[in-house]
Order: C-alpha cells, then structure tokens, then sequence
C-alpha cells in the first residue's frame, strides 16, 4: 500500500494552505470554499499529500503545545541555512539551531505561523528516490 496523504485538522486552511503554497512549494491539489474547507497540498515532487481543514465539530489541537521530537513535517532542503531564515523572515519561529545528527545530517526545527513544528532536513544520503 501507498500512503495518500496526512491529514491535519487546523485553526485556518484556507490561509495555512496559501503560506504552504508560497514558502514551501506546495501545490494545493484539490481544495474547497466551503466548510471544512479541507484542501489537499503535494509536496514538490508529487510523492506526498496533507490534507488541511477545520471540521467544525472538533476541537482544534493546540500544535504550539505539541514538543517537536513528537511531532513534526519534515522537508528535504538544499540549503537549510538559506530556507531556515527565508521562512523565518515569512512569518516561522524559529525552535532551536541548526544541528549535526550522528550521520552528519543537517535538521533544524521551525514552527510555521500557526504553530506546527515544521523540520528542514538536508541529508547525506536520500531517504526517498
């Protein structure tokens, strides 16, 4: 089985899906004006979907509250020193520096302006073709 997409019920998707379109080169595959307004976001290689939306029905978690190493949306990135400060500059916090895993990955976390812990990763070696 392939997975299709990670969903994620947030505070504003119409307005998390455009900042995700603009400084993360998504591309919003499929979306909707009206309630729950899910909308479904690619990643620039076309491997991987989340969907967004705010089901009315539910609560909101609170994704500023949730620790980074429980949770996280990680992206592969080809200068994450560079991409680090644009999304700051975009409206991310910035949740630490940037740091050397053991096999000389480079990671570093942000939070995007909502409050999901977003990881940039630059790896040694792929982990997806």
């Amino acid at each position: 089985m392939k997975i299709e997409h990670f969903a994620l019920q947030v505070a504003d998707p119409v307005a998390m899906a455009r900042w995700y379109v603009v400084h993360l080169g998504m591309t919003i595959q499929r979306s909707s004006n009206q309630s729950p307004f899910a909308h479904f976001l690619a990643d620039d290689g076309g491997q991987m979907l989340i969907e967004i939306y705010r089901n009315e029905q539910f609560d909101i978690p609170n994704h500023g509250q949730v620790p980074p190493a429980h949770f996280h949306l990680a992206f592969i990135t080809e200068d994450i020193e560079k991409d680090r400060v644009r999304l700051i500059e975009a409206g991310a916090k910035e949740e630490g520096p940037i740091g050397t895993q053991p096999n000389g990955d480079l990671v570093c976390f942000l939070r995007d302006p909502w409050g999901l812990t977003l990881q940039l990763c630059s790896r040694v070696e792929k982990l997806l073709a």
